[in-house]
């Protein structure tokens, strides 16, 4: 008995069925449980925008969205993400409607906020996320949060500049909304 193989090796690797919705499209795929996030949007959805930079979670260039949060795609298993809903850089501009880019995208395109283009993917999805938050109010909050985004070419003073108009723009956007609401009456006492 203790010559035969195990069952497991007998038939191969154990594949798991999960459901995702990856730039609002649904996928029902099989995975094994060692596959992370990242090699499955890159290798099962060929969804090349996500980079494979360090593999470690250290450079921030596999930063894409999970239920409107920043993760790192090379540190997260694709089967914990059963269920989720996805955004690489190839949905940010379905984050907003029509064709054009996301405003994020334009603002980088405006400022000059990349050389290579390598980290630019994880780049965006991580400011998208901190400006969705409200986390980006000044320039200081924009480096300190983006600080996991690394950027060989040392374009980081675009990349803030870029992020902080688009933020700015936001809560002016926000602030212009709250100024435009009608006060409530409230009923006098008698």
């Amino acid at each position: 008995m203790a010559d035969s193989p195990p069952t497991a090796a007998l038939n191969g690797p154990s594949q798991h069925t999960i459901a995702v919705r990856v730039n609002r499209i649904s996928h029902e795929l099989q995975v094994e449980s060692w596959v992370s996030l990242l090699d499955l949007l890159r290798d099962k959805l060929q969804l090349t925008g996500t980079k494979k930079g360090c593999d470690h979670g250290q450079c921030g260039a596999c930063t894409v969205l999970v239920g409107g949060r920043r993760i790192n795609a090379c540190l997260s298993l694709a089967v914990m993400h059963d269920g989720s809903e996805i955004t690489t850089v190839e949905g940010l501009a379905n984050l907003v409607t029509g064709p054009e880019l996301h405003p994020l995208q334009q603002a980088f395109i405006d400022h000059d906020a990349l050389q290579c283009g390598y980290c630019t993917p994880g780049q965006l999805c991580s400011a998208v996320s901190l400006i969705s938050e409200g986390q980006a109010r000044t320039v200081g909050d924009i480096r300190e949060l983006m600080s996991g985004n690394l950027c060989r070419c040392g374009a980081y003073p675009q990349i803030v500049q870029a992020v902080r108009q688009v933020a700015m723009a936001g809560a002016q956007a926000k602030a212009s909304r709250t100024a435009r609401k009608p006060a409530a009456i409230k009923p006098v006492a008698a």
